[in-house]
């Protein structure tokens, strides 16, 4: 597993990517986004082998919430894709409106979710930090 800074490190970096991606989307054609989804559908699954790898790494306790956690979160997204898939091909106006009305929906509490991730992140980051300084600080007493 990555050190915490190299992995804030790497979400600073992916969150750029995601504020380019929507600026560049927006002037973009379909083919483009079609594209990019293939390519972020990539990436997401090279995410979950990642988190997969790293959770095999944490002890039993903690890889078994976490795993609850992410398939939980995984079904979702599944659930959400699968019912835009079905309504992919609905040719009506009023519901192709309603389709990209829920597809803004879902992308929007996509980035509450990963928003409210980012401070599940930095408070574990901080219990991390004041764990490992109660750590040192018994280490310290018991050895003076």
């Amino acid at each position: 597993m990555k050190p915490v800074s190299e992995q804030l490190t790497d979400l600073a970096a992916r969150a750029k990517r995601s504020e380019d991606f929507v600026d560049e989307a927006r002037a973009k054609n379909r083919a483009y986004l079609d594209n990019e989804r293939e390519t972020l559908k990539k990436s997401i699954a090279t995410g979950k082998a990642q988190m997969n790898a790293d959770a095999a790494a944490a002890q039993d306790k903690t890889r078994g919430w976490w795993n609850e956690a992410r398939q939980s979160i995984d079904d979702r997204v599944a659930e959400l894709r699968a019912e835009r898939d079905d309504r992919h091909a609905a040719h009506d106006l009023k519901k192709a409106e309603r389709r990209a009305e829920d597809a803004e929906e879902d992308a929007a509490y996509a980035v509450d979710l990963a928003l409210q991730m980012l401070d599940e992140a930095e408070y574990a980051v901080a219990d991390a930090i004041l764990a490992r300084l109660d750590a040192d600080e018994r280490a310290a007493s018991e050895s003076a």
